[in-house]
């Protein structure tokens, strides 16, 4: 049996890893993949949303079930089954076989992607609290990364359906192994608590809904920046960037920069927190302890987009790639500074035995409201546009970021 929050950590994170890889590859291998299925732009950005209808559709029953009883059974079935339907995406044979598997890929992660970060949470004290989590979603870039290097890397040689095998097989072996976890004690709701009380409650709370409103923005910019992103390289480099390198490329840019920014911005998390009055063991989470502190990790949130926004417009103007890159590599250091203490927010900002459902519901809100639609909405934008006017249609991406800076910066009024 698994005890040791470093195991417990370690084990998590690598399931994030896969579960990242996965999301990405179909990015990476969108051009090849659009190519042989005969599919528009438009078509091309509805794959991101099937992904994420089963996703957040499913998250809150799963925050729900989790929040009145067991979690690694959930996260065990959802592993097992996101990993056999990113093996089934390699064998479609057209647009509607592919948009089904990538509904079940992501019915199955949103069980894993909306518990796993309570376990860490209830494991790690509380000055700690911002680096555990910055671990966990370092598997975020380094995840997105290794997918892009991978589909890029597979599809010449091998063609875009390999990538979906060599990614969905290690999970159905690391499913497994979640039900080794001992669980740790928590808080439950009750068992007849209704799931619409919960939501009603969290809606309530002002905090939360300021960092979902963000987190919405946020993700709407980033689903569509990294969905397009190698696509428009491809169509804005034509000469010097061809699949493999565009992939391979971005994706080094993404590691590098993910990596740095979501270590740092967890060490920045915690340390605005120890600066910050301690609660008392049992204060509330409305404590003004704890609000003090939400407030503090949702302005370094918002840091984080101010130096993204102008970045961001720049790069999609820029005449050469090495410039892209650059510029790239600073817009996503701003953008993964809020990977830590965005969720350690939003734990921070609701009562203990509403985590889960919290997190859930979290989900639910920035796919539906957020990167469910942004990618197809620019492919149809890009439709709309000549092929001479592509970055146009990408500034949509650094005004949201700014937008989201907005929602995420601290009020000044008394009740927050």
């Amino acid at each position: 049996m698994i005890r040791d929050r470093r195991a417990v950590l370690a084990l998590l994170t690598g399931l994030h890893f896969l579960n990242y890889i996965d999301r990405y590859v179909v990015a990476a291998v969108l051009d090849p993949m659009m190519r042989e299925l005969a599919l528009s732009n438009f078509e091309g950005g509805l794959l991101s949303s099937a992904f994420l209808i089963g996703y957040f559709v499913t998250a809150p029953w799963f925050g729900s079930r989790a929040d009145k009883g067991g979690r690694l059974g959930l996260i065990a079935a959802g592993v097992f089954v996101w990993s056999l339907a990113a093996m089934a995406s390699g064998l479609a044979t057209g647009f509607w076989t592919l948009i089904a598997a990538r509904v079940v890929v992501g019915i199955g992660e949103a069980s894993y992607v909306s518990l796993a970060p309570t376990i860490i949470d209830d494991l790690t004290p509380i000055d700690r609290k911002g680096k555990a989590l910055a671990v966990f979603y370092l598997a975020q870039p380094l995840g997105a990364a290794l997918g892009f290097l991978i589909g890029g890397a597979i599809a010449e040689p091998l063609g875009w359906r390999s990538a979906f095998f060599f990614t969905g097989g290690p999970g159905v072996v690391l499913a497994l192994s979640c039900l080794l976890i001992v669980e740790p004690p928590r808080k439950l709701v009750a068992a007849k608590a209704r799931f619409m009380d919960g939501v009603r409650e969290l809606i309530a709370i002002p905090l939360y809904r300021r960092a979902t409103i963000g987190y919405c923005l946020y993700a709407a910019a980033v689903g569509a920046f990294s969905f397009w992103a190698p696509t428009f390289l491809i169509e804005r480099f034509p000469e010097a960037l061809d699949v493999a390198k565009a992939n391979f490329r971005f994706g080094l840019v993404l590691v590098a920069a993910g990596a740095v920014s979501t270590l740092f911005g967890g060490w920045l998390g915690d340390r605005a927190v120890r600066r910050l009055p301690a609660p008392a063991a049992d204060a509330p989470y409305n404590a003004p302890a704890h609000k003090t502190a939400v407030n503090a990790l949702l302005r370094l949130c918002a840091i984080g987009m101010i130096i993204a926004a102008p970045l961001a417009a720049v790069a999609f103007l820029v005449a050469t790639p090495f410039a892209f890159f650059a510029l790239a590599f600073v817009v996503e250091v701003g953008l993964f500074l809020s990977a830590s203490p965005l969720n350690v927010a939003y734990l921070r900002a609701v009562p203990a035995e509403r985590r889960a459902t919290a997190i859930a519901l979290s989900v639910f809100a920035i796919h539906a409201f957020g990167d469910l639609w942004s990618p197809p909405g620019l492919g149809l934008l890009k439709d709309a546009l000549p092929v001479t006017l592509t970055a146009l249609a990408m500034m949509t991406v650094p005004v949201t970021f700014a937008a989201a800076a907005y929602a995420w910066w601290p009020r000044r009024r008394a009740a927050m």
